[in-house]
């Protein structure tokens, strides 16, 4: 890999490996060289810019969570090292809040919650991130309820005009990364799918993926079958039924010894009108970052259907969203 240090195999191991001496190894000032100095990270719940705020922000999360582990279950990537690469990462995290913190006081609780994040890396350094944790997850093995603990947040930040502005288009910032993936037929399939479902054709679960289909969903929801497929995404689009949904980056891959995957960035921008996963409408508003993976196979020789679906977007942010704009509690 040009550019990069000899001792990574490739560049899952880079993304893997990078991860794991970052946040269980302690190296956190590696930071410095593996993070510009002026990388754009963003989350539904900020905007970060620059290395510095980033290591400040992973001492904070580790002296919660001493015991963290981040443990890679797939890196869908494009790109080459010449040009750059984008790394589509899913994590599994295991954590056990041992401290006060940004989750309040220290409960003891042993969480399990998994992480999509899409890196941009040129010359053995990240520029440009996009990560989304299952925050619905996290907050309710807390005991939280979603809309309670984004209200009990506002609060915590300094109320509603103070407190941290979520990630929409108007609070982005710009950064390096332009690309928009690659070209490969996994991709642009799953692209297809979901572009089908979100434009309310719902039947496309059945045609498109297996009948015994695994799904890991937002807030931590491990489901099988077309049923869990169709509540997910019709809760969701039902929500914001008239928001403009719009895919923002896709990868599809074939690689030795896997199966044929597909990662997406997408986004969902507009008013919540509609009864769905955030309850009343309240006609707030609101942006979601959502990232899905997926992989295909065919169980029936010929019908390769997406066998496992995994999608994230933050509820608490949604809530925080909708709260700023009504003020409801």
């Amino acid at each position: 890999m040009q550019g990069f240090d000899s001792k990574f195999t490739d560049f899952p191991d880079y993304i893997i490996g990078i991860t794991k001496e970052i946040w269980e190894d302690r190296g956190i000032a590696t930071l410095h060289h593996y993070y510009s100095d002026d990388i754009v990270v963003r989350s539904p719940a900020s905007v970060v810019i620059g290395n510095q705020n980033v290591i400040g922000a992973t001492m904070a999360t580790l002296a919660e969570f001493p015991d963290r582990e981040l443990l890679g279950e797939d890196v869908i990537w494009s790109g080459t090292p010449e040009d750059g690469m984008l790394s589509s990462h899913r994590i599994i995290s295991t954590a056990t809040h041992m401290a006060d913190g940004v989750y309040g006081k220290a409960t003891g609780k042993q969480l399990r919650y998994r992480i999509l994040a899409d890196c941009h890396a040129i010359n053995n350094q990240i520029n440009d991130e996009w990560l989304i944790r299952d925050q619905g997850a996290i907050v309710r093995q807390m005991g939280w309820e979603p809309k309670a603990y984004a209200a009990n947040l506002i609060e915590a930040e300094g109320g509603p005009e103070n407190c941290i502005k979520p990630l929409t288009p108007d609070t982005d910032q710009p950064g390096p990364y332009k690309g928009r993936g690659n070209d490969n037929e996994w991709g642009q399939r799953y692209a297809d799918i979901i572009s089908r479902i979100m434009g309310a054709d719902i039947a496309a679960i059945e045609t498109e993926y297996d009948r015994a289909v695994q799904s890991e969903y937002v807030g931590g929801v491990t489901g099988h079958g077309w049923g869990a497929v169709d509540r997910f995404w019709m809760s969701l689009r039902a929500a914001f039924p008239n928001a403009e949904f719009k895919i923002e980056h896709q990868i599809g891959r074939d690689d030795p010894m896997m199966p044929p995957r597909a990662a997406l960035r997408w986004s969902l921008w507009g008013k919540h009108e509609g009864w769905g996963a955030f309850g009343a409408p309240t006609g707030a508003e609101v942006y979601v970052l959502g990232i899905s993976h997926a992989d295909f196979g065919a169980v029936i020789s010929g019908q390769p259907k997406v066998r496992r679906e995994y999608t994230l977007f933050d509820e608490t942010t949604i809530w925080k969203q909708i709260l700023l704009q009504t003020g409801q509690g």
